[in-house]
């Protein structure tokens, strides 16, 4: 019998994993090797300091953030002090569920169908990828990081089928080097409703290649359009494509992460993506960090009620980010009129340092109360049509 079997092995579910594995318990996980989840890339100074994220899985380092307007204005963001680290999650991904392995986690292979109990446990089944067959993994607790639109999640805790989401797309190009609105140490995000009219496309670099897509809630969205759109107004156009991917990615954190037995949720499978942003690789790490330690919690208790514990200590430290841009997002992604006027924000010196301090350390900054009386000031005026679009 194993401890806990988690299901996932992306970010979330590898970190729960090999964190509950360092702590000498008989731990599990399930893996749908080869499957690739469309995503931009970037890590914080902070994920690489607080997960021990190795020199050799940063595949570029970005010193400058491009913001782009509806009508082409731009604005070029320096990240001071620092850099943001990019991650190719082919590569991320299966380091991450090898040094779980190595840290003692058992290893499977195949997709999760459900889970099932008896008077010998609980029992979590899947489909062996090698043989197709149905295998079954006893245990006393579950941790479901099946990502978005999570089975685990739609079968055993409460509100897990009515998660909110975007559709994401991204194509892997070979990257061209230093050439037209490319550069190999920019990230481009931009805010044009002809690219996503709920949410942005993106242009980040990746080292020997590039992720360029995008992502929109609206259901007639061609997402393979818009991201040809996107590579034609980048110039990448005529850059080979490596691989295609697309997923659904969670918009808001789900208001239970267990069902007060045996299950609890991590990484996007709980919906803990950043509002407006979309960042997702800290915030899942983090999931399956505070998931490992409710579980184990539960274990060295046996009170079922420590499973709550996964929530209760993400959402103590992020939950005030999520709201801020959660707001945001609600504010400024409903038009292009708005998304002009979040650009010409993003001119303002103090809104510059203040992201990305906040991006950096994932915290927000208090220290500089003028500075946010200035940025909310700012705010009103644009959001009450004071002042003109492309004021800054």
């Amino acid at each position: 019998m194993y401890d806990v079997v988690v299901v996932g092995g992306g970010p979330s579910g590898a970190t729960a994993a090999e964190d509950l594995a360092r702590e000498g318990r008989n731990v599990a996980f399930i893996d749908r090797e080869g499957r690739i989840k469309p995503c931009g890339g970037a890590i914080p100074p902070r994920a690489i300091r607080d997960f021990d994220i190795p020199e050799d899985q940063l595949v570029a380092k970005i010193t400058t953030a491009r913001m782009i307007s509806p009508t082409g204005r731009r604005v070029d963001i320096p990240i001071e002090n620092g850099f943001v680290g990019m991650v190719d999650r082919e590569h991320f991904d299966a380091f991450l569920r090898d040094r779980a392995e190595a840290a003692g986690a058992d290893r499977y292979r195949g997709t999760f169908t459900k889970i099932e109990r008896d008077a010998e446990g609980t029992h979590v089944l899947f489909r062996d990828k090698e043989s197709g067959e149905t295998r079954r993994l006893t245990t006393r607790l579950v941790i479901g990081a099946d990502g978005a639109r999570s089975n685990v999640a739609r079968q055993e805790v409460a509100g897990g089928d009515r998660i909110p989401y975007v559709i994401a797309y991204h194509e892997i190009i070979e990257a061209p080097g230093k050439v037209g609105e490319y550069d190999p140490e920019r990230c481009d995000v931009v805010y044009d409703g002809a690219i996503s009219p709920d949410f942005y496309g993106w242009v980040f670099p990746h080292g020997k290649s590039a992720s360029v897509g995008m992502g929109s809630m609206v259901k007639e969205v061609d997402v393979k359009k818009a991201t040809a759109d996107l590579r034609v107004a980048s110039g990448l156009a005529d850059c080979p494509t490596i691989r295609k991917e697309g997923a659904p990615i969670p918009l808001k954190p789900l208001d239970r992460w267990d069902n007060g037995r045996d299950v609890v949720l991590a990484g996007d499978a709980a919906g803990v993506v950043a509002p407006s942003s979309g960042e997702g690789i800290f915030y899942a790490m983090i999931g399956g960090r505070v998931a490992a330690a409710a579980a184990a919690a539960t274990l060295e208790t046996g009170q079922v009620a420590k499973l709550k514990l996964a929530r209760h200590l993400f959402m103590r430290e992020h939950k005030s980010v999520f709201k801020i841009l959660g707001a945001m997002q609600d504010a400024y992604y409903k038009s292009d009129a708005r998304r002009e006027r979040f650009v010409s924000l993003c001119h303002d010196i103090d809104v510059q340092r203040l992201t990305f301090e906040a991006y950096m350390n994932k915290e927000l900054v208090k220290a500089r109360p003028l500075a946010h009386l200035k940025i909310g000031l700012k705010n009103l005026a644009h959001l009450s049509g004071l002042v003109r679009e492309t004021y800054v």
